[in-house]
């Protein structure tokens, strides 16, 4: 057995001792609250669904490219891989010659790896634009809808993480936290740089050992871990109660109009709509009662509140991931600025606490070492969450952000480290989306659901077989991370991977720029050296230490600077000031997202006409178990499985009614599709309402048929594929409405981690 090696994972440090060609062991490094993800390190080297040769779907290799509805059902044959090189080289210049490099859609969204060499995204696009360039994606499916409309309120939509308030500030001034959308520490392990300190659960006691007091509006009581007000709002209508709260403080006097004055524009023109003086409906709690299911005069005495202590009023990410998830943000933006704490120590405006390790820490005063890139000529995009759309509906025309795009006509697609079918919603309809392409080509180390609909396949190094090195944003530290155990099986690094394409498409040298991976390591490290203005040992000594901690920016409060002086430190708004009505959207006439913030009844929800045959709303959240689909066959998420199943929680009301217990399979199904998932019955989730996790890697009972049930417990067979709207066309996957009934007889077999049949060829090489 090796001596035992410190590396990084986004959900934290650890040491590993490494036997027999896989993690043996783990233990947690730099964190006083370590991560239980962790747990899923061990075997995942060696594990079964390790993708261990490069790989060709038989029917693409008998019949070459084109559109086929065999993806995810044939078999695939191993090939070497100056074969894979060959035909891989031969199907880009194929498509670029005939169609342009518009119609290679380089999608690789996905968090395959926290190095900052070795990051599968980076790779491919640098790879990409040598040659020539690929159409690309915008924003995220965490952020897709934050990432456009907080630009346009407050002029950024990354320092709302980076240089947010934190988390020592709130302790020492906050009296009230008022979330919306809880604040879950079981995401505040993930940061998408690694992480080594998670400082969330520490914080948090200290701030209610001061007095503070948190106030969580979430379907689920444990979205604030320990004391908390809990109120268990109807899911999709945290807007109609921030409407509510913001009434009472117009209409009792407690705003700050000095504050809305000075450092806002636009609040006159939202409070006709507040009060109702056009429509004649006032956003009072008296109206969002029944909307809400919060009592209004518990809302006026929160309002109260609010107004006669520090205030900070934060929004989860998960609000803004479905429909018109736009104004969620927004109006918590406007709330805070009613109240005029913005850029008040331990007040104002959070976004975010809660659903990642970001918000809250001091962010560093450097930047970090990064692969360039380099230019991609193609100036096409689509917004990250409309995928399908784009290959269903080559040149039409769509609106975004205040433009009028046009889908390309992808005729192949390159992914690399990312799994799509955990991350996009109406996976039936991203298949069939996926079947109209000529080539999809997925680098992985495992055979994830993306991998398995693929026709051409490498076999990826995961993060413990190659040396690297990484650290976040708001992570003190930069670590080395050295290989803990040689590649398996046929695996190579992605770099390794796309020098050999270059060199074969005639761009070697521009791509690799004459430096082996580990020369990228020293020459990447050495020039971010020589740009910082404090002293760091050399690559040498640093790689031998293991980590090196670096400076960071303490005691920051979000727009404290634009707050002491607005026409020095102006936002980079149009007013340069908080924009609470927006002019430019306003002229953009969308139907679905006003000039102001605005309640907009959401289709999947309660009070809607749909919940008569559909009356759950299913929550999609981010697992506790694992990162997103990462990992899904370790340890620690196998754990949560219910007879092999993803668990969902239900409140005991709602299985009574369905004569369900603890154990059972259910079959959770609306009109888009079906999963199995296994019963948890738990009070703390609100009636009328189920959680199931994303990321159970998805494995429909019958692999030809796109419709058919995913037997392993998949919530996106039943997610809206809808934006958020034509602003921003974020992701809608958070919330659906279903039905849940026990299912009879013996489930199907869970095959999720298998790989799928290999098969010879007498002419593959």
């Amino acid at each position: 057995m090796a001596a035992a090696k410190t590396s990084l994972t986004h959900w934290g440090a650890f040491r590993a001792r490494v036997a027999d060609g896989d993690i043996a062991a783990v233990a947690p490094v730099h964190t006083s609250d370590p991560s239980p993800l962790l747990g899923n390190l061990v075997g995942s080297v060696r594990h079964r669904s390790r993708v261990t040769t490069p790989a060709v779907r038989r029917g693409w290799l008998r019949d070459g490219p084109g559109p086929t509805d065999r993806r995810g059902a044939d078999e695939f044959v191993p090939v070497s891989w100056d074969y894979l090189t060959e035909l891989l080289a031969d199907e880009l210049r194929r498509v670029i010659d005939t169609h342009g490099n518009e119609a290679i859609y380089g999608g690789s969204y996905g968090w395959a790896s926290a190095g900052r060499f070795h990051h599968a995204q980076s790779q491919v696009h640098r790879f990409l634009n040598c040659i020539g360039g690929y159409t690309f994606s915008r924003h995220s499916y965490s952020l897709g809808a934050t990432g456009v409309i907080m630009p346009r309120v407050v002029g950024t939509h990354d320092n709302l993480f980076k240089r947010s308030t934190e988390w020592q500030v709130i302790v020492e001034n906050t009296d009230l936290l008022v979330c919306f959308g809880g604040l879950a520490l079981k995401n505040t392990a993930v940061n998408d740089g690694g992480t080594t300190a998670h400082p969330a659960r520490d914080a948090l006691q200290r701030f209610r050992a001061r007095g503070g007091r948190i106030v969580s509006f979430s379907p689920l009581r444990d979205d604030v871990d320990g004391e908390c007000e809990w109120y268990a709002p109807i899911p999709g209508t945290d807007v109609a109660i921030m409407l509510a709260l913001a009434h009472v403080l117009a209409t009792e006097g407690l705003l700050d109009r000095d504050f809305l004055d000075t450092y806002c524009t636009g609040y006159d023109r939202f409070e006709r709509y507040l009060l109702g003086r056009d429509d004649g409906v006032p956003k009072s709690p008296g109206w969002a009662e029944p909307i809400c299911g919060v009592p209004a005069d518990d809302l006026v005495r929160l309002a109260r509140r609010m107004a006669a202590g520090r205030t900070l009023v934060t929004v989860s990410w998960s609000l803004q991931r479905t429909r018109y998830g736009e104004q969620a943000p927004w109006m918590g933006v406007t709330l805070a600025a009613m109240l005029g704490q913005i850029g008040l120590p331990g007040g104002g405006f959070g976004h975010g606490y809660g659903s990642m390790n970001e918000p809250g820490l001091a962010p560093l005063r450097c930047r970090l070492p990064s692969l360039p890139q380099g230019v991609n000529p193609v100036r096409t995009f689509i917004p990250v969450a409309a995928i399908s759309d784009m290959l269903l509906r080559p040149g039409e025309q769509f609106d975004y952000n205040g433009l009028r795009l046009t889908y390309p006509d992808i005729r192949l697609v390159y992914w690399a480290g990312g799994n799509p079918f955990h991350h996009h919603q109406n996976i039936p309809r991203l298949r069939r989306a996926l079947a109209r392409v000529d080539t999809v080509v997925v680098h992985d180390p495992y055979w994830t659901p993306m991998a398995k609909h693929a026709d051409i396949v490498v076999p990826s190094t995961t993060a413990y077989e190659r040396d690297d090195f990484s650290g976040s944003h708001t992570d003190p530290l930069l670590v080395a991370m050295p290989a803990l155990t040689e590649p398996y099986a046929q695996a190579r690094d992605d770099y390794s991977t796309f020098a050999a394409l270059a060199e074969r498409m005639g761009v070697g040298e521009r791509f690799t720029e004459g430096r082996t991976a580990w020369q990228w390591l020293r020459h990447l490290y050495r020039t971010w050296a020589e740009q910082l203005d404090f002293e760091v040992p050399t690559f040498d000594e640093f790689w031998r230490r293991g980590h090196l901690r670096l400076p960071t920016q303490t005691g920051l409060t979000l727009f404290a600077d634009f707050r002491a002086d607005p026409q020095r430190h102006r936002l980079n708004t149009p007013s340069g000031r908080i924009e609470i009505f927006s002019a430019d959207i306003d002229g953009f006439g969308y139907p679905d997202c006003a000039g102001h913030p605005k309640w907009y009844e959401p289709p999947e929800w309660l009070r809607g006409p749909r919940a008569a045959r559909y009356p759950l709303v299913l929550l999609a959240n981010q697992p506790a178990t694992r990162l997103h689909s990462q990992l899904d066959g370790g340890a620690t998420s196998q754990a949560s499985k219910v007879q092999g199943r993803e668990p969902m929680r239900m409140n005991p009301k709602d299985a009574a009614v369905r004569g369900l217990v603890d154990g059972d399979v259910v079959r959770v199904f609306n009109d888009r599709g079906a999963c199995l998932a296994g019963v948890v019955i738990d009070e703390r989730v609100r009636e009328n309402v189920v959680q199931l996790s994303t990321g159970a890697w998805y494995d429909p009972a019958d692999p030809a048929d796109p419709d058919a049930m995913c037997v392993h417990g998949n919530p996106n067979v039943l997610t809206d594929d809808s934006g958020t709207s034509s602003l921003a066309h974020g992701c809608t996957g958070a919330h659906t409405l279903v039905q849940v009934e026990k299912f009879v007889g013996e489930p199907p077999p869970v095959r999720a981690h298998e790989p799928p049949v290999l098969v010879s060829e007498p002419d593959a090489r």
